[in-house]
């Protein structure tokens, strides 16, 4: 199992879409290894470069509807090779949040409330959660500052993410 736990990078925008985090022009690469350097290189949003918005994060918090667009697994893969195995937002698009847990990582859906509070206390500061998936909690620190947020994901995709992913996850079970 993939550890959850790190340092968290804060996209503050809706429908953030697959060619925004791999572009589709990287798509023909063989490997997950070669996507890594091009992790959202598209992505237009002030402030937000690449390079030093990821650095050393292994943690994405953003708005609603990310992973929209096409049904890539590449977009996860990006975001794996560069260990990033969580993502956290008010929604998902749904072929996104399966190809997150079918590769072993969390695609976690808090309410917008929570959302709103996660940006109000912790963006722009160097923030970090841990993560226990089996209490389904969720606790973010920047500085003194500590917040609890409760989560929940399927007894499936835990058993996904225990097992490291879908093609593992069959293996042991079929």
């Amino acid at each position: 199992m993939k550890s959850f736990d790190g340092k968290v990078a804060f996209l503050d925008r809706s429908d953030i879409n697959t060619d925004e985090i791999i572009p589709a022009r990287y798509l023909t690469e063989i490997t997950k290894e070669a996507l890594k350097p091009f992790l959202m290189e598209d992505l237009n949003m002030e402030g937000f470069h690449p390079a030093s918005s990821f650095a050393g994060a292994s943690v994405v918090v953003s708005r609603a509807n990310f992973g929209c667009g096409s049904s890539r697994e590449h977009a996860p893969w990006a975001f794996e090779v560069n260990g990033i195995y969580l993502v956290i937002a008010e929604s998902f698009a749904r072929i996104f949040r399966q190809n997150m847990f079918n590769c072993g990582m969390m695609a976690v859906e808090l309410p917008k409330e929570d959302i709103d509070v996660l940006f109000s206390r912790f963006s722009g500061k160097e923030t970090f959660v841990s993560v226990d998936l089996e209490k389904g909690l969720f606790v973010f620190k920047a500085g003194e500052d500590t917040l609890e947020i409760g989560f929940s994901v399927s007894e499936f995709d835990k058993s996904l993410v225990k097992a490291g992913g879908w093609v593992d996850f069959a293996d042991k079970n079929y």
